[in-house]
């Protein structure tokens, strides 16, 4: 065989290999990585309050908003599940909002999240996973995103904070907040 020859099936090996591993990236990236929209978000929690069988004093109670079809739920379902670990056995009670017109069902290790249907002012709500935590008085002391940026861990939460802020009996007023993440439309398009 000729230099000329081996030089071009060495060529002709490299560029299968190229090919075949330029396939193998876009199928994994097609079949692992989902897109997410990171975006600002305005979160407003005027119109928040806790349906009347739950209002008033009693534990702090922390409420999720889930979409189902949502893929920023990915990132802080961990976490979700890290926090019920931590605080259901301190006087927190958690429970969830699925938004209106969607199907879909919570991991197992969500299974304790009550389901809260018709939490009057959820559907002003601008995005989602967002969360709102009431404080022992029944009041409303956060409403917004788990934590900023693209996921959401213990280390770059706002909950774990505010959890404890509240669980040491101290004022937390927190119900705006502006948050470019990881977010999904709330509102269902007129």
């Amino acid at each position: 065989m000729s230099i000329r020859n081996r030089y071009l099936v060495i060529g002709l090996i490299c560029l299968a290999w190229a090919v075949v591993m330029l396939l193998a990236y876009q199928w994994y990236q097609a079949r692992y990585l989902r897109p997410f929209d990171q975006r600002a978000e305005v979160f407003s929690g005027e119109t928040l309050a806790l349906p009347d069988a739950i209002a008033g004093p009693g534990t702090i109670r922390v409420v999720h908003f889930w979409d189902p079809a949502c893929p920023c739920n990915v990132g802080n379902q961990q976490h979700l599940a890290e926090l019920l670990a931590h605080y259901q056995d301190q006087g927190v009670d958690f429970y969830i909002v699925q938004k209106p017109g969607t199907q879909g069902n919570l991991p197992p290790q969500l299974a304790d999240l009550r389901p809260l249907p018709g939490l009057p002012g959820s559907a002003d709500l601008p995005a989602s996973p967002a969360v709102a935590i009431w404080n022992s008085a029944g009041q409303l002391g956060y409403f917004g995103p788990y934590s900023e940026g693209a996921v959401c861990n213990a280390g770059n939460s706002f909950i774990e904070p505010i959890i404890n802020a509240l669980l040491q009996g101290r004022d937390v007023q927190a119900t705006r907040s502006l948050a470019v993440g990881c977010f999904c439309d709330w509102r269902q398009p007129d």
